[in-house]
């Protein structure tokens, strides 16, 4: 079958000839992907993929990308469900590459995570991926080798459906965000290495001291300080890299740059939104209108009407949204700690811009992030479970008193919002989902950290010191309960299988691939083992899951 990537020239000349940026947009636009200049096109089976070393340009300064095709991020994969997937991937590179299709079930060695079941594509070899497309909905796809993934190798995967979709829309745009260093991922993680704090430029001063105290009195607020004193952590270590190095893009767009979707008055927007941010949280709103979101990790659920999401590494979110004026409308993604922001532009032709909204206060942590269960300390809420004797050893710096289920809390930095923001008790399944069997039996994984040593762990080992693989039994139904015993966000990613997320929906738990369990937080997710081989387990903070927060699950016949 011939190979179609999107390609658009003549809106893309359209497009330059329009803009005042058009001399800054020559200079770099053939890295970026055809997908982010125009609609997406019909399905095909097989696509063709190179992987290279390339010069990229953001704001005028020029890095070194690990391109797909030519592009940051990559072409925009496009399939059919129930077709038989064939993609061709060449290593162009001078090391070893890989291919994960994140959120895609198909066979363990068509997976592409080399040291699990797949060896990985070494410099100038041609690797073929075939398998079954047995699901539809947003997906992506990234690199699992090294640091390239932070470097540029990720792109969209959409999968058609072959029933109708239950939501009628006019258009569609991939609204893929990232993050984008010009400092070489080694040395950024040699940085955190020596100071896990060197990134945050955000922390509290003697004027948040005074502050606190005109708020909260004296000697809670010496308590507070004295508390976060002996815990050895910061409250405002909020992320571990920041837009100190980062700038944050919009389908390969910085935000100066302003990619653009283009719409009619009157239109149904369908949105795709796709985290591949190495190391950042988003939160997404687009001011003046309401987002329905109606699928999560790809998959359908109830409508939920919000202004706001939180959209983490590895997680989709699709959306409707319906433009009724054809004024301008910005598309903004802020940064969990307010560090920076993605953004982008919807509007009826190329070249306007909407306004862009003010950037928030930057958030800091409280005691229910710690897990402390003290009554004198304001805004610690009670009722968790209280931690086991076991602290992990030191892998683990600190261990909560106490966690507990925080899926109707939206997050730090949103708890005090004004609008609607979606949270992980909003999700609910369009239908039952197959297997209503009760667990046969629960694994519970404590995430750990060090962040002295900025060494990432589960159950306080890191991957290289891990005993042995988590046993799944090949058709059993379990419950893997994530307990955070760390002060950061963790979005923990399953390969090869779905999780039910257990937010009280019953028969109509939502199914992801990527959770965020957040700080002193007891997650449990329902897993069917339906898939035999080895599969990943991880964080997909990225340079988590390489300073040790990753695992192997076997799925083996008894």
């Amino acid at each position: 079958m011939k190979v179609h990537f999107l390609n658009q020239p003549t809106t893309r000349r359209e497009f330059l000839a329009t803009t005042s940026a058009a001399g800054f947009y020559a200079a770099f636009s053939h890295l970026i992907p055809s997908y982010a200049w125009a609609e997406a096109a019909a399905s095909t089976q097989t696509h063709s993929l190179s992987i290279a070393r390339e010069d990229f340009v953001v704001n005028g300064q020029t890095g070194s990308a690990v391109t797909v095709n030519g592009s940051v991020p990559g072409p925009l994969l496009r399939f059919r469900e129930g077709d038989e997937a064939v993609i061709q991937v060449t290593n162009k590179l001078q090391e070893t590459t890989s291919i994960h299709w994140h959120g895609i079930l198909l066979p363990p060695q068509m997976d592409g995570v080399p040291g699990v079941s797949f060896a990985g594509i070494k410099p100038e070899e041609t690797f073929t991926y075939r398998f079954p497309v047995k699901q539809s909905g947003t997906y992506w796809y990234h690199s699992h080798s090294g640091g390239q993934e932070l470097e540029g190798l990720y792109g969209p995967l959409i999968i058609d459906p072959r029933q109708p979709e239950p939501v009628k829309y006019d258009r569609e745009f991939v609204v893929l965000l990232s993050d984008w260093s010009f400092m070489n991922p080694m040395t950024m993680i040699a940085k955190l290495k020596k100071q896990s704090s060197y990134f945050n430029y955000q922390k509290r001063t003697f004027s948040d001291f005074v502050s606190h105290i005109k708020a909260n009195g004296f000697g809670p607020t010496v308590k507070d300080r004295i508390q976060w004193g002996k815990m050895r952590m910061d409250p405002t270590d909020l992320s571990d890299v920041t837009g100190a190095t980062y700038t944050y893009l919009m389908n390969g767009f910085s935000p100066e740059a302003n990619w653009t979707g283009v719409f009619k008055k009157g239109d149904r927007v369908r949105l795709r939104f796709i985290a591949a941010g190495a190391m950042t949280i988003f939160d997404v709103s687009i001011p003046g209108l309401k987002m329905k979101v109606f699928q999560a990790d790809g998959q359908y659920i109830q409508p939920v009407e919000v202004e706001e999401f939180r959209i983490g590494p590895g997680e989709t979110y699709d959306v409707i949204v319906e433009l009724k004026d054809d004024k301008p409308y910005t598309v903004f993604a802020e940064t969990l700690d307010r560090s920076g922001y993605a953004l982008g532009t919807l509007a009826t032709k190329p070249g306007l811009k909407g306004d862009v909204p003010q950037r928030r206060k930057r958030a800091v942590r409280t005691m229910d992030d710690m897990g402390m269960a003290m009554e004198d300390m304001p805004g610690m809420a009670m009722g968790g479970v209280k931690h086991g004797p076991d602290t992990h050893g030191p892998g683990n710096s600190a261990v909560p008193e106490e966690t507990k289920s925080r899926l109707s809390e939206p997050g730090v930095g949103l708890e005090n919002s004004n609008r609607p923001v979606l949270v992980y008790s909003d999700l609910q399944a369009l239908k039952p989902y197959e297997d209503q069997r009760t667990p046969h039996r629960e694994i519970e994984l404590h995430l750990t950290g060090n962040m002295e040593r900025y060494m990432w762990s589960i159950d306080g080992k890191k991957y290289s010191d891990a005993p042995a693989q988590i046993l799944f039994r090949y058709g059993e139904r379990l419950r893997i309960t994530f307990v955070n015993d760390t002060m950061m966000e963790h979005p923990m990613h399953l390969h090869g299988m779905w999780m039910h997320l257990e937010n009280g929906k019953g028969k109509l738990l939502p199914r992801k691939h990527t959770v965020i369990v957040k700080p002193a937080e007891r997650l449990s997710v329902l897993v069917t083992a339906d898939a035999l081989g080895e599969w990943a387990l991880h964080c997909h903070l990225l340079i988590h899951m390489e300073m040790g927060m990753f695992r192997v699950v076997r799925v083996a016949k008894s």
